[in-house]
């Protein structure tokens, strides 16, 4: 079985990203980051910035701020980070996912990720 997002351009997953995060901004009411996200697969490629802000979620593709974090991976790895099925410290250490910046902040969005579901 696949994973969920495979049919889904990035476009569309960055939608329902926003889209989530919209209907349940509680998870991160406390937060004000920046992300920054680079991905780069086989048949796709782009950059995105998610900044979450007291409750308030804004997806901004390219990358107009600086970031607190960035996170660099394939469309694959991307997919499975979102749906919980990508462990990102064993992504990390194998080089599948590369991160600059605040890596405290990479972990911290890993378990917000948790708090939805990007499968429906």
């Amino acid at each position: 079985m696949g994973n969920p997002l495979d049919g889904l351009t990035l476009e569309e997953i960055w939608a329902l990203i926003k889209e989530k995060l919209d209907a349940n901004p509680d998870p991160f009411k406390d937060e004000d980051v920046r992300y920054e996200f680079v991905v780069d697969g086989k048949n796709e490629h782009g950059r995105w910035q998610l900044h979450l802000d007291h409750g308030k979620a804004e997806v901004t593709e390219g990358s107009p701020k600086e970031a607190a974090c960035l996170l660099e991976l394939g469309g694959k790895h991307f997919r499975k980070l979102l749906t919980g099925d990508l462990n990102s410290m064993a992504a990390f250490m194998t080089g599948k996912l590369k991160v600059k910046g605040n890596v405290g902040f990479a972990l911290k969005l890993e378990q917000l990720l948790k708090e939805y579901d990007f499968s429906d």
